[in-house]
């Protein structure tokens, strides 16, 4: 099993942990990360975008002028496309971009980067991220000390309204809880802060 040594926010060695296998030491596939990536941001679109049609913009229910003997092409409205303030061809409308991956797939992606994080020694594990004021001061401090103050996911078992309020306001941090992990945001962050209890979940969630 893969071993990791467990740090506290002045970045002193406390001790050390044993990684779970299946999350930390699995074959790691790039294809799967992909389509997990991909699947988020798709999840993630809005789809409002909408344009009027031909069919639907106001006024051109008039012939503009007689078929014949004008010298000019026939038109049968001032509403089609070609016309300034006409319709527009295959008019883009509100559509759900969202769609499901499996379930085998998804795990597969997320144990792939989390195994990745510690093959490139991305991954931090700390003892407690408990500060004694919820300041971003010291927030900064601690991810100095850990050397992961640029682009840091920092990962908690549970909620914690301290440690969000101190972490928030640092650009490129991002705190979530054990269970909300995912794969999108493991791999735009440079660094993977977790606490050891959070860990645990993760195996409790995850496996």
């Amino acid at each position: 099993m893969p071993k990791v040594d467990i740090l506290n926010i002045k970045g002193e060695n406390v001790g050390s942990l044993e990684l779970n296998e299946t999350l930390f030491a699995t074959e790691i596939s790039e294809h799967a990360v992909y389509e997990v990536v991909k699947n988020q941001l798709a999840n993630k679109r809005q789809g409002t975008q909408s344009a009027k049609t031909r069919a639907e913009v106001r006024g051109g229910g008039r012939k503009p002028f007689r078929q014949k003997g004008t010298g000019r092409a026939r038109q049968g409205s001032i509403r089609a496309p070609h016309f300034t303030g006409g319709g527009v061809v295959f008019a883009p409308k509100p559509r759900d971009y969202s769609y499901k991956l499996a379930k085998k797939l998804r795990r597969k992606a997320l144990y792939s980067v989390l195994t990745s994080k510690l093959e490139n020694n991305e991954l931090v594990v700390v003892d407690s991220l408990a500060l004694e004021n919820s300041k971003t001061k010291e927030a900064k401090a601690a991810l100095s000390a850990l050397n992961a103050e640029k682009k840091a996911y920092v990962v908690t078992a549970e909620r914690d309204d301290l440690v969000y309020r101190s972490f928030r306001n640092l650009a490129g941090v991002d705190v979530a809880e054990a269970r909300l992990v995912n794969v999108y945001d493991l791999v735009r962050h440079d660094k993977l802060v977790i606490t050891k209890d959070a860990i645990a979940k993760l195996e409790e969630v995850f496996i």
